[in-house]
This record gives structure tokens, C-alpha cells and sequence, in this order.
């Protein structure tokens, strides 16, 4: 028990040294990666599996710990290249300190490494689309933001494209309510004509929820059981 105590302090003292501070920050990134990961795929597919898929409990449960196990990857293994690369633009830069550029093209590279290299795997493209749908509604944010307004020191603020501070109120406003509605058109629209190019876990709840719901010949599939 005391050599276990001893090893704990050990291990403490290394991690609350300045001198690995840069290095450890990896291997938390990982790991934060890796845990966030778990927790937000492992109950997604634990639902869908159950739910919408076929087969025995056994291959059902390796599809989980499959889609788990990559979900917790992606952004494990992200994190380190992010940081690692964060930390090597930093020190090589002449003032040895971070640029304004230098999360772009990190995230690029992490992006590449991680995501861009295989287009069929569903749970990156998942991921992707997640992360692009957020980037969108930001831009549309900044677009409409004045300057000067954030939550940056220094880099704060948005674009300001629109200086008329009532027509800035009313697009604000609106924006939202077309956005939704605008996507929700396109989507319908897009699976009713083009279904084939719709993302395939996105293309099945749909064909679920709108096509399915057509067809019944009882009782027991028109209520308890979709087919």
C-alpha cells in the first residue's frame, strides 16, 4: 500500500512539473478526446442499433463497440495532432507566440490526417457534417456581427457587412426561422428525387419516418411494430 502511495505521488509530482506541462497536454487532448468520444457515440449507437438494425444481440454489439471505438479515435487522435501541431507552429514562430492563423492550419492538417482520408466511413462523415453545419451558423453569425463584439481579446468582433443597425436587427431576426425552413425544403426535396445522395444513417431514419409510414396490413404493424 505505501509503495502504491509513493508511486501516486511520483506520478504527481511529473504532471504538475512546468518543464512536461507541453507534453502532457497531449496525452490529456487524447484523452479527453477519447472519453468525450465514448460518451456521445456509445448511447447514439446503442439506439440505432437496437432500434433500426437486424441480426443477433451479439453482432449488434460489435457494431457499437465498432462505431464507439472510431468515434472515440477520431477525436482522440485528433487532439494530438491539433495540439502537437498548435505547439510546433508556436515555437517556431519569431515571437514565440501563437499567430492568428495557426488553429486554421492545424486544424487543416488534423482534418486531413484524421477525417479527409477516407470518405465511406460514416461515423467521420458524421463528425464532418456535425462540425460543418456548426461552422456555417457561426459565419452566418459573424457576417451580421459588428465589429469590436466578441469574446476574444484582440481577435474578437464580427465582420460587420451590414452597417444599418435596424436591417442588421430584422435579419437577425428572420435568419433563423428561413434557415430552418430552407434546409428542411431542401432535404425533403432531395431525398423525395435524389434519396441516393443523402447521408446513409440520415437517409434511413428518413425512409423510416416518411416511407415506411405508408404501408401497413394490421393491427400489430400499424401500431406496435413497423413491420
Amino acid at each position: 500500500m505505501d509503495r502504491l502511495e509513493h508511486l501516486g505521488a511520483a506520478i504527481e509530482r511529473i504532471i504538475l512539473d512546468p518543464k512536461y506541462h507541453e507534453a502532457l497536454t497531449l496525452v490529456k487532448g487524447i484523452r479527453n478526446g477519447v472519453v468525450y468520444g465514448t460518451k456521445v457515440r456509445f448511447p447514439h449507437a446503442l439506439v440505432m442499433m437496437m432500434l433500426f438494425r437486424s441480426g443477433s444481440l451479439r453482432s449488434k454489439a460489435w457494431l457499437i463497440f465498432k462505431a464507439t471505438r472510431q468515434h472515440a479515435r477520431n477525436l482522440g487522435l485528433f487532439a494530438l495532432v491539433y495540439k502537437a501541431s498548435m505547439l510546433f507552429l508556436r515555437h517556431t514562430s519569431p515571437t514565440g507566440k501563437e499567430r492568428h492563423y495557426d488553429s486554421f492550419l492545424a486544424g487543416l492538417l488534423g482534418g486531413y490526417t484524421v477525417f479527409g482520408r477516407d470518405i465511406h466511413n460514416s461515423v467521420s462523415q458524421q463528425i464532418v457534417i456535425y462540425v460543418f453545419a456548426r461552422v456555417c451558423l457561426a459565419l452566418a453569425k459573424l457576417m451580421v456581427q459588428p465589429r469590436g463584439i466578441g469574446k476574444v481579446e484582440g481577435n474578437g468582433g464580427g465582420m460587420g457587412l451590414i452597417p444599418n443597425e435596424q436591417l442588421r436587427r430584422e435579419i437577425t431576426r428572420n435568419a433563423w426561422p428561413a434557415f430552418a425552413s430552407l434546409s428542411w425544403a431542401a432535404v425533403m426535396y432531395i431525398f423525395r428525387w435524389h434519396p441516393e445522395t443523402v447521408q446513409p444513417s440520415l437517409r434511413s431514419s428518413m425512409q423510416y419516418i416518411y416511407v415506411q409510414s405508408d404501408h401497413w396490413d394490421s393491427l400489430r404493424n400499424f401500431v406496435w411494430h413497423n413491420k
